[in-house]
């Protein structure tokens, strides 16, 4: 009798399908300096890239699990495979890709998206880009948007090593080790001084393979006010084993520019996913996170926003939503070093059949940081009596002169407002449906609509057998 190797879950067929592993290179399971050499010998690393992946695996090795956030202690590195990859070039035209990475695109509606609403595309399959493009009249503006080991091979050889890594440090914790060491595929984007993107760029990344490893490197360099919306979006079928995903974000906001950075994470409920996104802001500079945080097993998700100069400002929108069998542990952290910077934290959690919800933040103001603001708000929802919802707000405050605000709530679904939308002719699940939505609505509404679209969607799977 044959495996069963998909595990049954409510009808989210859209995102999990998956294609056989057929004709791809895959490393053995495990974590050795052997896999290392191998994965740095696949990629044709500069020595420096080598040396940071054999520096990062040594750190790996000392360092131990995060003490805080959900139990990491079932996950086996021996188990997970640290490279996979389609034995095929990194294509420009949609034509050359192969059939079956595909056709999974094709569906997850990658193409059409480019074709309506995109400045440029890379696609990801397991470890590599498989798909990568941009518009002429965008190129001509002196954008780069390339992968992140051609831009190694490239012009851009030095400006990337002068800023990898050097935001999300290998030492900060044991997965950012893990992600220097084995890192593989991901987006290298410059936005010139003074450049305005008037459409987004977006990745996406799709982790096909069972019991295997996503560790993309997104690095963006948006210059002297110059402006860009950047959509990261992400799944993966689900199999009765552990995939992990240990991606990472390096963001640098130049003076007087703005980067608004997107992301509708879609994984699969069998992933870790130990993501790890910062930002660096010059002077009166901004950056705008807007996160949807919707699948995996365990998520430790919390982007950083460090305010380096006057003005600077930040200000995270986000939404996660924990089922049966999930625990998601995420927000945001920001650092204000410089005169009246200022700081905004909304955020909304949702909690149903036993999920868990953790809102954590930090707020740091430094001593030189005065005349600067901070405001978090976080509301979470919980669907159920086995649901759990939890605000972890920690602040350092370094100076009297700074205006400083929190506040959380925490509630369930009126039975009043239920019944009423079913006096109007609208079913129970249908009546709750409509409710998370209006509550998820203002992390919506921060959207490209076609993105939008798919968080409603998204919501309203979760939703399924809502009733009692």
């Amino acid at each position: 009798m044959k495996e069963k190797t998909y595990v049954e879950d409510i009808d989210r067929s859209l995102y999990d399908f998956r294609n056989e592993d057929k004709d791809s290179f895959r490393l053995e399971e495990g974590l050795t300096e052997e896999i290392v050499l191998k994965i740095s010998e696949e990629k044709n690393d500069p020595d420096w890239v080598r040396d940071l992946r054999l520096e990062s695996l040594r750190m790996y090795n000392q360092l131990g699990l995060p003490d805080w956030g959900p139990s990491l202690a079932d996950l086996d590195m021996n188990h997970i495979s640290t490279y996979v990859r389609k034995n095929a070039k990194l294509a420009d035209n949609w034509d050359d890709v192969p059939a079956e990475v595909k056709d999974t695109f094709e569906k997850l509606g990658i193409p059409q998206a480019e074709r309506k609403s995109l400045a440029g595309v890379g696609a990801q399959y397991d470890s590599e880009l498989v798909y990568h493009n941009m518009k002429e009249d965008v190129a001509k503006q002196g954008v780069v948007y390339t992968d992140i080991e051609s831009a190694l091979r490239s012009e851009y050889a030095d400006m990337v090593k002068e800023h990898m890594m050097k935001l999300l440090k290998p030492s900060d914790h044991k997965f950012l080790a893990l992600h220097g060491a084995v890192w593989s595929g991901g987006s290298f984007v410059y936005v010139p001084k003074g450049v305005k993107v008037e459409v987004p760029l977006q990745s996406y990344f799709r982790l096909n393979a069972k019991g295997a490893g996503q560790f993309e490197h997104t690095l963006i360099i948006v210059d002297e006010g110059a402006d860009l919306h950047f959509i990261e979006g992400c799944s993966a079928p689900k199999y009765n084993v552990a995939n992990l995903h240990v991606g990472s974000v390096e963001l640098f906001v130049g003076k007087n520019a703005r980067l608004r950075y997107s992301t509708i994470e879609n994984w699969s409920k069998n992933i870790y996913n130990l993501n790890s996104k910062r930002a660096l802001v010059e002077e009166g500079g901004k950056i705008e996170w807007v996160t949807g945080s919707f699948g995996s097993h365990i998520s430790y998700l919390y982007p950083m926003s460090i305010l380096k100069g006057r003005g600077a400002k930040t200000e995270f929108t986000g939404i996660s939503f924990a089922n049966e069998g999930q625990n998601l542990d995420t927000g945001a952290k920001v650092v204000q070093l410089a005169p009246e910077t200022s700081s905004v934290m909304s955020t909304k959690s949702i909690s149903k059949g036993g999920g868990v919800c953790t809102f954590r933040s930090f707020v740091k103001i430094g001593k030189d940081a005065v005349n600067s603001k901070s405001a978090v708000s976080c509301e979470s929802l919980m669907l159920d009596s086995k649901s759990r919802s939890d605000t972890i707000p920690a602040m350092d405050i370094r100076t009297p002169y700074a205006d400083i605000g929190h506040e959380a709530q925490i509630g369930k679904i009126s039975d009043e407002a239920v019944f009423y939308l079913m006096s109007r002719g609208l079913s129970e699940e249908e009546a709750k449906t409509l409710i998370v939505s209006g509550f998820a609505d203002n992390v919506t509404k921060e959207l490209p609509l076609e993105y939008a679209i798919e968080m409603n969607n998204l919501i309203r799977l979760e939703m399924k057998g809502s009733i009692g």
